[in-house]
């Protein structure tokens, strides 16, 4: 056991975030922790890296947390670099501090021997090898290297200072840096953040073959899927451990829960058959022993919980367009998109009642191509058309978590600042489907986590009613409760739906066509998810010819019938027959 927390207690101030944590790493187990936004999950990932101490430290209770050796832990987190002049090739080196540094101590050894012969150095010397071949010391450059390219970067982005750098690509840098220090316990909090899909399904790999234990809370459920080995779950401040992925989890509380009701039900039964018996014969002189007997059977029997249904609470509004579009929503053609220089050329048509999805990897417009269509950013060539009657709403996660919003405000005074008719009770009726009821409406934004923000922007943008969603990774920040209740909402939505996303699992559930941006081309394929991954697959073996692609164009057009040549084309030819009498 690497790993071990017994009993533990966390507050904050009078409240307890955590009670009763028991908690274990075995090996190299890949460990889940699921939960409810603000359930508990990052102060767990902080109690296990050392940032927070438990509360009940001082506790007669057998509590505390034991470690087996010195467990070098990882944890990723908001970082900011120190000196932002560095280039990433040297603030990346840091992580093989100690391959450098048995390097060096190798090279002294190498020179001591050539002056003297001494065994202990020899020894020495073999085990420094052995420790530079556990630290992947002769591969580190291009580990590093390879790893960079994978998150997305280029090799000469390797010389570039750190500060030139968005907040968010230095976010990848940092995990780049904490993967290559590879710790013996990585603590990974919503790693699939940010990343696209290709990105992603590297790390499951990666994640999948690491040698030493890892911890992640995410709500990316096929990445959860894929990855873990073991759940962890968070619910009503206590944790409880299940062998398997995500969905062998789910199964299994399910199984538990009903085993959970049924023996509640019948022990609930029992106590009531035999409190009824007590009740009949207590004052019965030849039944004072028997009722004894079964007061004490009562006393001792090790009560069964009353179950606790899923905490299953999530937004539900359903809303019809305010009218229906034409049928053609978006046609675009040969659409440039970009920002000072054109990123992607797209052609696609959009239809009514469609869910397409918009996927590729990062840097390539896939947000812009949304910007663009809204306004936001001009066309830098070719043309689109917004068809007839279509009534957009845009959702940009970017902007509904990190819009300046006044922090003092409250929910329901930022909801009826953008509309200002409404009554008051249409205004909690608005808010209350999205999970804003009761004193929700009163929490100030200052306050509100990043899940409660991007339901109070989808709260806003539904309410128009609108016949067309543009929804710019509508799932960032969103539990997987909320996830769910996003895709129930999409699914029965009677309008037109355009969706950039990472999450394949929210793509899988709703998509009816893909618009991939590749890394030579933008292309739409017809059909569900699933049946997208079968072409492209099909594609890449040969199996389907790619006709659009330029080669392909080539090889056509030197295989066209030359003009003015004269084929015989020779046809079956039906020849009446009469017949005659004898």
């Amino acid at each position: 056991m690497r790993y071990q927390i017994r009993n533990a207690i966390v507050q904050y101030a009078a409240d307890t975030i955590l009670e009763c944590v028991n908690f274990e790493i075995h090996d190299n187990e890949k460990i889940a922790v699921v939960g409810r936004n603000g359930c508990g999950k990052t102060t767990l990932l902080k109690l296990i890296s050392g940032e927070i101490k438990m509360s009940n430290i001082d506790s007669d209770e057998s509590c505390g947390i034991t470690m087996s050796g010195k467990q070098r832990i990882g944890y990723l987190k908001q970082i900011s670099f120190q000196d932002g002049s560095v280039s990433v090739r040297e603030e990346l080196k840091k992580s093989f501090a100690p391959v450098f540094a048995c390097e060096k101590r190798m090279n002294e050894i190498e020179s001591e021997l050539k002056q003297r012969e001494d065994h202990s150095l020899l020894m020495e010397y073999d085990f420094l090898q052995k420790q530079m071949e556990a630290l992947r010391g002769y591969s580190w450059m291009q580990d590093l290297e390879t790893m960079f390219l994978r998150f997305g970067f280029s090799l000469e982005d390797l010389e570039r200072p750190i500060g030139t750098f968005s907040g968010g690509q230095q976010t990848k840098i940092a995990f780049i840096q904490l993967l290559l220090t590879r710790p013996d316990i990585l603590l990974l909090d919503e790693p699939t953040n940010h990343l696209d899909i290709t990105t992603i399904e590297w790390l499951e790999d990666y994640l999948k073959n690491y040698d030493n234990a890892v911890v992640i809370v995410s709500h990316d459920r096929m990445f959860l899927d894929r990855v873990i080995d073991v759940t962890y779950e968070i619910e009503y401040g206590r944790i409880k451990r299940y062998p398997g992925n995500y969905s062998a989890f789910m199964k299994r509380k399910e199984e538990d829960l009903i085993k959970q009701e049924r023996d509640y039900e019948e022990q609930q039964k029992e106590i009531k058959r035999l409190t009824e018996w007590i009740e009949k014969w207590k004052n019965t002189p030849t039944k004072v022993a028997a009722t004894r007997s079964k007061r004490m059977a009562i006393e001792h029997m090790v009560k069964v919980e009353k179950p606790r249904r899923f905490d299953t609470r999530a937004f539900r509004a359903l809303f019809e367009p305010l009218r229906e579009s034409y049928n053609d929503v978006i046609v675009a053609k040969k659409l440039r998109i970009g920002y000072d220089a054109v990123l992607s050329e797209v052609s696609f048509t959009l239809n009514k009642k469609e869910r397409m999805a918009v996927i590729g990897e990062n840097g390539k417009g896939k947000s812009t191509l949304l910007k663009t269509l809204v306004g936001i950013l001009p066309a830098l060539g070719g043309s689109f058309t917004i068809g007839t009657n279509v009534d957009y709403a845009y959702f940009d996660q970017q902007k509904a978590v990190q819009s300046p919003a006044n922090p003092a405000q409250s929910v329901m005074e930022n909801f009826w600042e953008e509309y200002p008719d409404l009554l008051r009770e249409e205004v909690r009726s608005a808010l209350g489907a999205f999970m804003f009821s009761g004193e929700e409406v009163e929490k100030k934004m200052g306050m509100l986590s990043g899940g409660e923000k991007v339901r109070l922007e989808l709260c806003k943008i539904f309410y128009t009613r609108p016949n067309l969603l543009i929804l710019d990774e509508p799932t960032n920040h969103m539990d997987l409760i909320g996830k769910e209740a996003l895709e129930r909402m999409l699914l029965n939505f009677d309008g037109t739906v355009l969706f950039v996303s990472h999450d394949r699992y929210f793509i899988k559930q709703i998509a009816t066509g893909v618009l991939e941006f590749g890394k030579q081309e933008v292309r739409q394929y017809q059909g569900s998810y699933t049946e997208y991954l079968e072409e492209k697959e099909k594609r890449e073996k040969g199996i389907i010819r790619d006709l659009n692609s330029p080669q392909k164009q080539a090889d056509a057009k030197s295989r066209r019938i030359p003009p003015f040549r004269m084929f015989l084309i020779r046809r079956p030819i039906t020849i009446p027959v009469r017949l005659f009498p004898d």
